[in-house]
């Protein structure tokens, strides 16, 4: 398309949209890829597999304004229905949950560099025993190696902290749990995914944060509750608007189960805007659908109810506590106070996770992820070395922090929902945001110690 044919338009028109949302401002490249992605729009993709731009339609970039007003399509206004998202009434929908420094595989931007430290590249083998962990063959994409001989040589009992049980949840509203879940994961002390359900992730949020701030929270004092959300930074619910850069993705159709397939892909994505937008706002895939009925979240533009996550945690984490028994990852500071927790699937009887003191060796965010067979259990049909690109859908997920037990490591995960639920196959897996958050207070030297 032209470049001048872009500066006027009609009901008619196409405009070439980038992955952030502009208005592409060159001609493509005659060498440049011309595709269809999995909903039937025109996509331009580079030579690296990057999506330059998809083609949409004019009038579906642009808001309308005077009479012609589409709630689900125009730029913000208030959501009929919802009074308590009003934009007077609590702080807006939170920007992206990773900020500035750091880039999830939903944009392509992945081969520029971190500041700092912090790597995203594809990990060498060298750092990992010759590959990187390999994820659970049973469909529960755990990522972690087997010991040798599948005996973990430092099996002694070391016994975990105590904490004080929390108070039952009793009939609570999904409403009034979902309240609880945002309250937790502001403070650092994550629910996991936040469903508006009761369970285990919620209760050891809890128990946690007693111990960290020497307080008992009361989970059936729904006022509390609420105040202490007020105090937090507003309401736990509030309104997104869907912009087109959510919409363009780049997304892939499918993620295979077989490592062949996926080191076919450019990247390992998300599959949909909803997938992506769940993960933003630390919400299961499922309760953002129920919340929002009828929408279409493939259109920019549309207003959705979604949980305010926050400010993200920070500090400076001294010590890190794998405790298996709890099924929970707990962060210290210098001072051996309590400073986060995060829900864990660690380890399995079969295949269990190491016990004692190991240190953090490296943090790489957006890790590419290695596959042999001579290192790790063979995966299906597959017996040659693999490299698979990043992204949130990638065995590790978005994040892998390297322990100085090879092969061993803290990473995310493509399946939030499982967390805490189901065991791995020895490494700590954590929800990519929880993992990302963890890894931005904590640095090379870090001690971790696994306890039962």
């Amino acid at each position: 398309m032209p470049a001048f044919a872009q500066q006027r338009y009609s009901s008619a028109d196409t405009v070439l949209i980038t992955p952030n949302g502009d208005i592409l401002d060159y001609v493509p490249d005659a060498g440049m890829r011309v595709m269809r992605d999995n909903r039937g729009r025109t996509v331009y993709v580079d030579d690296w597999g990057n999506v330059v731009a998809t083609a949409m339609p004019a009038n579906r970039y642009f808001a309308r304004g005077g009479d012609d007003y589409r709630p689900r399509r125009d730029r913000y206004r208030a959501v009929p229905g919802y009074p308590e998202t009003s934009p007077d009434y609590f702080p807006p929908a939170p920007e992206s949950d990773y900020g500035d420094e750091l880039t999830t595989s939903s944009v392509p931007e992945m081969r520029e560099a971190l500041p700092g430290d912090i790597e995203r590249q594809t990990l060498p083998d060298a750092d990992f025993g010759g590959s990187q962990p390999l994820p659970d063959l049973n469909g529960n994409d755990d990522s972690a190696a087997l010991p040798e001989n599948g005996i973990d040589p430092n099996a002694e009992y070391v016994p975990g902290p105590k904490f004080e049980p929390a108070t039952a949840l009793g009939k609570l509203s999904s409403a009034e749990i979902t309240a609880l879940q945002v309250f937790l994961d502001r403070e650092g002390f994550s629910p996991g995914v936040i469903d508006g359900k009761k369970g285990s992730n919620v209760i050891k949020a809890i128990e946690a944060w007693q111990n960290s701030t020497g307080e008992t929270l009361d989970p059936n004092n729904a006022d509390d509750i609420l105040e202490r959300l007020r105090l937090s930074g507003g309401m736990a619910f509030t309104t997104y608007e869907i912009s087109a850069a959510d919409a363009a993705g780049p997304y892939v159709a499918s993620i295979p189960s077989d490592y062949a397939e996926k080191a076919a892909l450019p990247h390992l994505s998300f599959t949909s805007t909803i997938e992506m937008l769940a993960e933003k706002f630390h919400m299961d895939e499922a309760y953002l659908k129920d919340i929002n009925p009828g929408v279409d979240f493939t259109i920019p533009g549309t207003i959705i109810k979604v949980v305010d996550t926050g400010e993200k945690k920070t500090g400076k984490v001294a010590k890190i506590l794998a405790d298996k028994g709890r099924k929970q990852v707990l962060a210290y500071d210098e001072n051996g106070t309590l400073i986060a927790a995060y829900p864990a699937s660690i380890g399995s009887a079969d295949t269990p996770s190491p016990s004692g003191l190991v240190t953090v060796e490296r943090i790489a965010l957006n890790p590419g992820y290695t596959y042999n067979p001579k290192i790790n259990f063979q995966q299906g049909a597959n017996n040659k070395v693999l490299t698979l690109q990043p992204g949130p859908n990638g065995p590790v997920g978005t994040v892998w922090i390297a322990l100085s037990k090879p092969t061993y490591g803290i990473h995310g995960t493509p399946d939030p929902s499982k967390i805490g639920k189901t065991q791995s196959h020895g490494c700590i897996r954590l929800t990519n945001w929880d993992a990302t958050e963890l890894a931005k207070m904590t640095s090379a030297g870090v001690t971790v110690e696994f306890v039962d």
